[in-house]
């Protein structure tokens, strides 16, 4: 079975509310009619219903709930919520009414009052609009210090990973983190592969030197953070720094980093900065027609998931569908 194909059964099992904002997007809405018919989770748009309606008559909107801060009756509700949640940095009511009409902001009060399971957004909007109101309303979870991105490559016909299956971080969020942040960035990214994955992580912190083959203030992060996160977290097979070669081939491990605990099995790729780690995806998914889903986020308290502008509706289908296990091991 597929990546996905995994995620939507998963999903299947306890289906899940899932807020999509962005539905001036003909996209969203085809994943949204799709997703409901298929099962995989309730979906919850936001808007005015027969607008949304008319935009895409051709489509099926059968069982798909919608939310509305012009209507809401519950709306008063939401905006004495918001003050609660940002009145130590002076929210008012009347600029929290106004906070409330934008469709990503309104759909994170909803999700953060129950009103749903998890929120899907990005197609429209950057990772900064989406991550913004997340993080204003929703927190970040119990215990972490970062919240960080990653994507889901899945590599057609490759050994590597888990049969084909990696995940990447940080690929769309920390432009530069240090040390410390790279080391969290690798635990949040361990734990979010056995969730979506099933199997165990083995991380490798990647650089252009492997165990010293180079040395620079750039080798040296890598480093710092590598002896961090094992100290963190010493059950896991995590090394560093690594070369990409040395971290996906045995046979270049064997002669690069020959004690590593990788032993170039890596399925987990952290990349020293934002620039590495966009690229990184970028090419596997246009060279080596990987697909990718993300960038999907770790550390809100609640299932938030970003999306590439680029994405199609079958993207936003998937994402869905992570969304909804991510919120499964949330319960």
């Amino acid at each position: 079975m597929t990546f996905i194909g995994e995620m939507v059964k998963r999903a299947k099992e306890d289906k899940k509310c899932i807020i999509l904002p962005e539905t001036g997007d003909r996209r969203v809405l085809e994943a949204a009619c799709r997703a409901q018919k298929d099962g995989v989770v309730q979906v919850l748009l936001i808007g005015a219903e027969e607008k949304i309606k008319q935009s895409a008559t051709d489509l099926d909107f059968t069982g798909i709930q919608f939310a509305d801060p012009e209507t809401d009756p519950d709306f008063p509700r939401y905006v004495e919520r918001l003050v609660e949640l940002r009145k130590h940095k002076g929210m008012t009511p009347e600029a929290a009414a106004e906070a409330l009409k934008d469709y990503t902001s309104f759909g994170m009060i909803l999700l953060e009052v129950g009103k749903a399971d998890g929120l899907v957004a990005g197609a429209v909007n950057s990772t900064a609009d989406t991550l913004r109101p997340a993080l204003q309303i929703l927190k970040t979870k119990a215990g972490t210090k970062l919240v960080s991105a990653f994507f889901m490559m899945v590599v057609p016909n490759c050994e590597h990973g888990a049969n084909g299956t990696l995940l990447f971080a940080d690929s769309g969020l920390n432009e530069d983190p240090d040390a410390e942040a790279l080391s969290e960035i690798a635990l949040s990214s361990a734990e979010s592969f056995r969730l979506l994955v099933g199997e165990e992580p083995v991380i490798a912190m990647c650089s252009y030197s492997s165990h010293g083959s180079a040395k620079s203030h750039l080798t040296e992060k890598v480093i710092e953070a590598t002896a961090l996160a094992q100290k963190k977290a010493p059950e896991l097979k995590l090394d560093g720094e690594l070369q990409i070669d040395s971290a996906l081939v045995p046979a270049v491990a064997k002669k690069k980093a020959p004690n590593s605990k990788v032993q170039g099995d890596a399925n987990v790729l952290i990349f020293p900065n934002l620039d590495t780690g966009n690229i990184a995806y970028k090419l596997t998914q246009y060279l080596a027609k990987a697909e990718a889903y993300g960038p999907l986020l770790q550390g809100i308290r609640k299932p938030v998931n970003d999306l590439s502008r680029g994405c199609s509706a079958d993207d936003i289908y998937g994402v869905m569908a992570i969304t909804a296990v991510q919120a499964l091991a949330a319960e």
